[in-house]
């Protein structure tokens, strides 16, 4: 890549950074390339294409930032770290050290909530997201079902300092409070229709092989115990105290995790559990009515 101290054509640098980051190994080079140009210019992605095609120049300024934001991705720095950014749905949400990125497969788990959402009769149906991390799932239940009453806890200062941000940022109508998710919110014991949670399911000393995971996700967003599932049984035993007689539980989980997270609900008392698969047609999610 030629020297960022110098103005570059930007044909030249997409092709030399794809380049750097293909070489660390990165699985889509290219749209990381191009997500890059995009935070450096302060551009859309489909800007980024324009400019190349019309073999636009960068200012040395640029050429800069984009060699210092290359050389954290080729460290395999979490884009979104770089960025500040995460898309979710239809909202882009603040991350950065300290709280778990929100992942794609997660938008599955906010749609069956959404959609649960959406089905109940009460005027204002009450969502309870137990340990919200950024706020994604509990800011896009409010977004998109916007006669909802949703609340959020987050028990690790860090995420919590995060969610507060993006509840800010979106000016989203999502009651977050700091707690245990076992003790948080009793005044709602009973009146839930939907509870949902992404919770750390990854078994100890089953560290996940991608470095932007297992470097930077905070560990107490990954491990969930021996079996990875202590904190779902939580869940689990906090949604029947939660949510109304046929309310839903919509929980995240591993993709060999299915089975048992549908006996751990049988055992809990809740009924019909039934697991979703992602797009890659992975077990992703298991529902259950109380």
């Amino acid at each position: 890549m030629p020297s960022p101290e110098l103005p570059l054509l930007l044909p030249d640098a997409a092709a030399g950074v794809r380049a750097r980051l293909e070489q660390a190994g990165l699985e889509d080079p290219g749209a990381d390339a191009e997500l890059l140009l995009a935070h450096v210019l302060g551009v859309s992605r489909g800007a980024v294409h324009a400019k190349i095609i019309l073999g636009a120049e960068l200012t040395p300024g640029q050429a800069a930032a984009l060699d210092a934001a290359v050389a954290r991705r080729a460290e395999r720095e979490p884009l979104q770290h770089i960025t500040g950014l995460a898309p979710f749905r239809t909202l882009e949400l603040e991350v950065g050290p300290g709280v778990f990125v929100p992942r794609p497969e997660t938008e599955l788990t906010a749609g069956l909530a959404i959609d649960h959402l959406r089905t109940r009769a009460e005027p204002e149906p009450v969502a309870v997201d137990l340990g919200t991390g950024s706020g994604a799932i509990a800011l896009s239940m409010a977004a998109e079902v916007p006669h909802a009453r949703v609340h959020a806890v987050e028990n690790a200062p860090a995420a919590y300092t995060w969610a507060r941000t993006n509840l800010h940022r979106t000016g989203l109508d999502v009651h977050l409070v700091f707690g245990e998710l076992d003790e948080a919110l009793p005044e709602l014991d009973g009146h839930a229709g939907v509870v949902v949670s992404n919770p750390p399911y990854v078994p100890e000393g089953m560290v996940p092989r991608t470095p932007e995971v297992s470097l930077h996700d905070p560990a107490s967003a990954l491990y969930g115990g021996p079996d990875g599932l202590d904190v779902v049984r939580r869940v689990a035993l906090r949604a029947m105290r939660l949510l109304v007689p046929g309310g839903v539980l919509v929980v995240e989980h591993a993709e060999h995790q299915g089975e048992a997270v549908r006996e751990l609900f049988a055992a809990t008392g809740l009924r019909a559990a039934r697991t979703h698969s992602d797009l890659t047609g992975r077990d992703r999610v298991t529902t259950a009515l109380r």
